[in-house]
C-alpha cells in the first residue's frame, strides 16, 4: 500500500510514517519543508492552501491520512485545511481520508463531552473546538472518512501494541487517566488503514 501523508513532519505524522515503514507500505509525505523529511519517502512539496495542487498529489491514492496540525495562534486553520482535503479527494477521484483528531469531542457521561464537561485547562479549549467542527465537517461530507480520536493525553512515548479501542466514549485506565502514545496510536491507525473497521465514522484509543 502507498499512503499519502499529510503533516508528515509532526509529532504524530513522523510517527505515522515511521509505522508504515516498519510494515513495508510506501509513503508519498507532504510538508511545508520537505528537507526536514526521510530519505525513505517520496517528499511532496504543498502548504495546503490549493485545492488543485492537493488534489494532483492525492490523484490515483487510495489511503490518505491527514496529521495536519494549525499554528497555536490560529487553531481554526484546522478547519479550512480539512475542507480543502475533503474537496481534493473529491477531486482526485478515490482516497479514503483518515484524519487525525482531537479527545474533545468524545463522551465524557451520556450526551455530555469532554470540550463540555468543563474539565478541559484553558489552554487546550481552542483546539479542541477546532476539532469538534472538524468532525461535524467531515461527518457532513460524502467521501469515504474516518476521524480517529486520541485519548486526553497524547505525547510521544512507547511503543507497545497494548492499548483499547472504542468509537465515541473517553477510554480511561484503572486511575481514571485517559493516555495514549504517539507511538501506540500510529499503529491501530495503521491497522485500520490495512483491515477498515471504522469507515465513516469516528473511533477512538486509551490505555
Amino acid at each position: 500500500m502507498n499512503a499519502v501523508v499529510i503533516g508528515a513532519t509532526g509529532k504524530t505524522g513522523s510517527r505515522i510514517v515511521t509505522e508504515l515503514l516498519r510494515r513495508g507500505h510506501t509513503v508519498t509525505a507532504v510538508a511545508r519543508d520537505v528537507s526536514k523529511l526521510r530519505e525513505d519517502v517520496t517528499g511532496k512539496q504543498n502548504d495546503l492552501s490549493d485545492v488543485d495542487s492537493i488534489a494532483a498529489i492525492l490523484t490515483g491514492e487510495t489511503a490518505v491520512v491527514s496529521a495536519y496540525g494549525p499554528p497555536y495562534e490560529d487553531t481554526d486553520q484546522l478547519i479550512w485545511v480539512t475542507e480543502r482535503l475533503i474537496a481534493a479527494v473529491k477531486k482526485a477521484g478515490k482516497a479514503r481520508l483518515i484524519v487525525v483528531g482531537g479527545a474533545g469531542s468524545l463522551e465524557v457521561a451520556p450526551g455530555v463531552t469532554l470540550l463540555a464537561s468543563g474539565h478541559l485547562p484553558a489552554a487546550w479549549i481552542p483546539i479542541a473546538t477546532s476539532h469538534d467542527t472538524v468532525l461535524k465537517v467531515i461527518r457532513a461530507s460524502d467521501i469515504n472518512w474516518t476521524y480517529f480520536s486520541p485519548a486526553a493525553y497524547f505525547e510521544p512515548g512507547e511503543r507497545t501494541g497494548k492499548f483499547r479501542l472504542g468509537t465515541n466514549e473517553l477510554i480511561s485506565d484503572a486511575k481514571g487517566e485517559s493516555r495514549i502514545s504517539m507511538e501506540d496510536y500510529a499503529i491501530a491507525l495503521v491497522d485500520e488503514l490495512e483491515t477498515p473497521q471504522h469507515e465513516r465514522e469516528r473511533f477512538t484509543i486509551g490505555y
